[in-house]
């Protein structure tokens, strides 16, 4: 039987009258890589709020890594990495300050950063750039240095928020190897992008329209199902009949 990292039940979020997520309910298993996908106001962001530990839900029930979301909020932040596109790095740091500054964070021990550390630069290939504020790095290279530190402290989960974004065709498919890596080690990708080819890549999706899961299946599945040749299209069935348009 498969481990599932995060469980998740009935779980609902409500903002005075407004229901931002409506009795969502899944479980992602180890080492998937588990696409979240919605329109503009789908109710993602708040979802993923929750599973990270950052906004106590309305009612329902959830575990992420083993823990409770109403109960144990810094055991799952503590066991979790996060990356965004729009803030995972300091910019006016060095690739290596950024590196060091947030396996400290993480709580990985002095002596384990350093030598991660040095491992993580060569496998980038930065060696040379280590002293480079990270301002003056492609968006390429920015990517995929936040991924990399988002896992430095090798957590259970690694929640993705549209990382991709506005990098070009080639490193996002670079990105994704080192997705595909990261899942083969056993670290679960739980991943939100706007781009329906990247969709493809997931072992598994599920599509939210206003605050519920209107589908949950395997990218091949849910085209059998909605009898179309790409998740493009299945995206478009599902939210085409959206209200919302701000999450």
């Amino acid at each position: 039987m498969e481990e599932k990292v995060i469980i998740c039940k009935d779980l609902s979020k409500k903002f005075g009258d407004f229901v931002a997520v409506d009795k969502i309910s899944f479980d992602v298993n180890k080492g998937e890589i588990f696409g979240f996908l919605g329109a503009n106001g789908a109710g993602k962001t708040t979802a993923m709020r929750m599973l990270c530990g950052l906004s106590f839900p309305s009612s329902g029930e959830a575990s992420v890594a083993g823990f409770n979301v109403y109960r144990q909020q810094q055991l799952i932040k503590s066991n979790i990495g996060y990356m965004s596109q729009k803030f995972s790095l300091y910019e006016d740091l060095t690739v290596l300050e950024n590196i060091r500054f947030f396996g400290g964070v993480y709580g990985v021990p002095g002596k384990e950063i350093k030598q991660r550390s040095n491992e993580l630069v060569e496998k980038l290939g930065l060696r040379a750039e280590t002293k480079k504020k990270v301002g003056g790095l492609p968006l390429g290279w920015k990517q995929k240095l936040a991924f990399s530190v988002a896992i430095f402290h090798r957590p259970k989960i690694v929640f993705l928020d549209e990382p991709t974004g506005g990098v070009d065709p080639v490193t996002r498919r670079q990105f994704w190897d080192m997705i595909y890596e990261a899942a083969a080690s056993g670290i679960t990708i739980f991943v939100t992008t706007h781009y329906m080819d990247e969709a493809e890549y997931c072992n598994r999706i599920t599509v939210m329209v206003d605050g519920k899961i209107e589908a949950l299946d395997t990218p091949q599945n849910l085209k059998k199902q909605f009898a179309v040749n790409s998740i493009d299209d299945v995206f478009y069935q599902l939210a085409r009949g959206a209200k919302r348009s701000a999450d």
